[in-house]
């Protein structure tokens, strides 16, 4: 048991010193460019951007380096304090013996409970560091109220499907866990569809983009690269911040386009055209089922380590757990399996950033050049204020997409 403990702890120094490194590595690269940026970089933004750019990069690094050690700090705490067990013996008093619902309730709580640490950097975060930069659009009462419904919605919609999750154990027996994947996979399936009607509105305000020359050239484009959404819709993300995305929804007949507003007033009508053929072309390259597929197999393996680890012994007496219990298995598996996950993120984000180039090239194509695309790219970089020289090793574990320099090469390269 000692020994599982001690393979923990030494897993959560060494993501913990890989990430103090990786931060220590990206900050000194981006001094190292702070008064002479590469020509590529120097391309891109004026000189008064390019040095706020720096300062937002060092800033949300020595943030990200604080959060992270305190975050490191709090899973420790709960998982070798016996906390967690404690709170496990008292919730699963109120209930008869074996009862779902009160190992339900111990999930949520615990989760719940140890979010409660995070909020004041949250908060800091939101009202300080991105204030200083003007990203900043929120109140205190909205940042608030948005919590509020997040809780909501944790009990809501995370309390009958953990439950039905933890009974599948009598349902099912051993086979629960593969019943508990089909389960779960399906309920993501089904949020694709109903998370941009049911969820989205709750906090955020969507309209339909009104007629006029833009969405005359975004429904032209639709059709002519094979891509029918149900609707373009227009999401007032400048309430919370001035940062700036596009993205679409749900799959099939289903599918909707959503832009921020920060993007429809950054961005000219053909550069806006050629983010949303970016955004086309991961549906025509077919990323989307891939990754759901990848989704698949991830959840797949996440199920079968758990029911592994719930029917292990050492596992739950390792941290003071009744041995085959498996709501503790659950929470545990969620706590400690990114001690694991993060080593294999540059696979993961190398996939991503191929899918990107991917998208990247279906644009150019679709635009008749890459002008628009430079464009749009080079004009989100500068309205939020991108790191344009991170280090490469921080970039492959930390970056789901290429920097805009590379971007740009891959563009350019494609034209000659």
């Amino acid at each position: 048991m000692s020994l599982v403990r001690w393979i923990t702890a030494a897993l959560l120094v060494l993501r913990l010193a890989a990430e103090l490194v990786l931060a220590a590595l990206n900050r000194a690269e981006v001094r190292r460019h702070a008064g002479a940026p590469p020509p590529a970089a120097a391309a891109i933004m004026d000189a008064p951007t390019y040095a706020r750019s720096v300062a937002y990069t060092l800033a949300k690094s020595r943030y990200g380096v604080v959060r992270e050690a305190f975050d490191t700090l709090v899973v420790a705490l709960a998982v070798f304090s016996g906390v967690l067990p404690r709170l496990f013996a008292d919730v699963t008093t109120w209930g008869a013996a074996g009862a779902g619902w009160t190992r339900t309730l111990f999930i949520l709580a615990a989760a719940v409970l140890l979010s409660v640490p995070a909020l004041p950097f949250d908060w800091w975060e939101q009202f300080r560091l991105e204030a200083r930069f003007g990203f900043n659009q929120s109140t205190l009462g909205l940042w608030v109220m948005d919590k509020l419904k997040g809780l909501a919605l944790t009990f809501a919609i995370g309390f009958p499907l953990l439950w039905l999750l933890l009974s599948l154990v009598a349902w099912a027996g051993d086979a629960w866990w593969l019943w508990g994947f089909a389960l779960l996979f399906g309920f993501q399936l089904l949020m694709l569809v109903l998370y941009p009607k049911l969820i989205l509105p709750l906090f955020n305000k969507l309209t339909p983009l009104p007629e006029g020359e833009l969405r005359t050239r975004l429904l032209a484009l639709g059709d002519r690269t094979g891509f029918r959404a149900q609707t373009i819709e227009v999401m007032d993300g400048s309430k919370r911040s001035g940062h700036s995305n596009a993205f679409f929804t749900g799959f099939g007949r289903f599918r909707r386009i959503v832009l921020f507003d920060t993007l429809v007033s950054q961005l000219a009508p053909d550069e806006l055209e050629a983010v949303l053929a970016h955004e086309i072309g991961h549906y025509r390259r077919g990323h989307v089922p891939k990754m759901i597929a990848l989704m698949a197999v991830m959840l797949f393996a996440g199920f079968a380590a758990v029911a592994w680890l719930a029917r292990s012994p050492w596992f739950n007496q390792a941290f003071g757990f009744p041995a085959g219990e498996l709501a503790p298995a659950f929470l545990l598996f969620g706590l400690l399996s990114g001690l694991v996950t993060f080593w294999f993120s540059p696979v993961m984000n190398g996939l991503s950033r191929k899918h990107e180039y991917e998208a990247d090239t279906f644009a150019r194509q679709a635009m008749g050049g890459p002008a628009a695309m430079l464009g749009a790219l080079r004009k989100l970089a500068q309205k939020n204020l991108s790191n344009l020289t991170p280090h490469p090793w921080y970039s492959a574990f930390s970056y789901s997409h290429p920097t805009l320099v590379e971007r740009e090469r891959a563009l350019t390269a494609e034209r000659a």
